[in-house]
């Protein structure tokens, strides 16, 4: 079996995927950036004729016909949407799997850093720090607990769910909404302790048409779903309306999953006490966006699973050679996407 990878891979990385099943072979494909991200790679190599998998970060233009043996898509990342624009998946019936469950403890360790440095007065005291100010009144009148409130997280996938069990052991109260709240087991992948599998933390559930319930209960609002037609502008006017005066909202899924302009003027309203968006519309954000100014708004430009860059793929690795032990063996992958959900 041909797997071509538009990642260069450790050593170790290469070992774990070529251990899984004697007698692949892997390669790397020559490919092109035509996007500018080096996280979407055009594949423009030929020798992709005879391959039946592929492996990666991938930008699918002419993938199809290049690679017309092509059965099966493993992305290295949780967000599938650029792939779904193809004809690959829907069309081809091009079996695509991706890695949630791999980012998440980082990305659940940057959600509860946000909320401290928030209910800490972090951001005050470094605006203070730089204009030489010592404003003792100032943060301590800013500063709360994590400790009985509400934590609201819409998407309750991977991220959702390790965020729940860290922001417990605070002693938040979460509330979680995903599409079919009645279901509460989570069936992909997952690292051993982590998460809520199970789904026994959330204290209440909500569908999608409850969601301004859910932003009005909340006093943190975490924003981890996929980006779908049914997603896209989640939250916008109407529910920013909803919430609590000083609600915090973090968003680490994508900036069209917030009606931007919405965000802003709810913000300058006082309707949001504040937000953390390590995702925006676009990316990179308009130099002469007003987020950039807000003293209440921090960014951290698609970082929040930012982790040392030689490990960064160790676990999507190990998730893929599961997969592709599964595969060989005609069993059910983790993590298969529904091109019609677009999750």
């Amino acid at each position: 079996m041909k797997i071509a990878s538009t990642v260069r891979l450790s050593e170790r990385q290469r070992l774990t995927i070529e251990a899984s099943v004697p007698g692949i072979n892997l390669f790397f494909p020559q490919i092109e950036y035509e996007t500018g991200s080096p996280y979407f790679p055009t594949v423009i190599d030929p020798g992709m004729g005879d391959c039946e998998v592929l492996v990666g970060h991938i930008n699918p233009k002419g993938l199809g016909a290049l690679a017309p043996g092509l059965r099966w898509i493993h992305l290295f990342s949780a967000g599938v949407d650029h792939v779904l624009r193809s004809d690959l998946v829907v069309e081809r019936g091009i079996v695509l799997t991706n890695s949630s469950g791999t980012t998440a403890p980082w990305i659940a360790e940057f959600v509860i850093g946000a909320m401290l440095q928030h209910c800490r007065g972090f951001s005050l005291s470094l605006r203070a720090q730089l204009k030489h100010e010592w404003s003792h009144q100032e943060v301590r009148g800013a500063c709360h607990s994590l400790r009985g409130k509400y934590l609201g997280i819409i998407g309750y996938g991977s991220i959702g769910r390790a965020t729940a069990r860290l922001a417990h052991a605070f002693g938040m109260e979460v509330l979680a909404l995903k599409r079919d709240p009645l279901t509460h087991h989570d069936p992909g992948w997952s690292l051993p302790g982590m998460g809520d599998p199970d789904g026994s933390i959330p204290s209440q559930w909500f569908r999608p048409e409850e969601r301004i319930e859910l932003v009005g209960l909340s006093d943190y609002i975490l924003l981890a779903p996929p980006l779908t037609p049914a997603t896209r502008h989640f939250l916008g006017e109407k529910e920013f309306a909803a919430a609590k005066p000083m609600a915090y909202l973090i968003n680490v899924a994508r900036g069209e999953v917030i009606d931007q302009p919405a965000l802003i003027e709810a913000i300058k309203r006082g309707r949001l006490n504040g937000c953390c968006l390590d995702v925006t519309t676009p990316e990179p954000l308009n130099s002469d966006s007003p987020l950039w100014d807000m003293e209440n708004v921090t960014l951290t430009f698609h970082t929040s699973a930012a982790r040392p860059i030689v490990s960064f793929y160790d676990l999507a690795c190990e998730l893929f050679a599961e997969n592709l032990r599964r595969f060989i063996a005609g069993r059910e992958l983790f993590n298969v996407i529904d091109p019609i959900r677009g999750y």
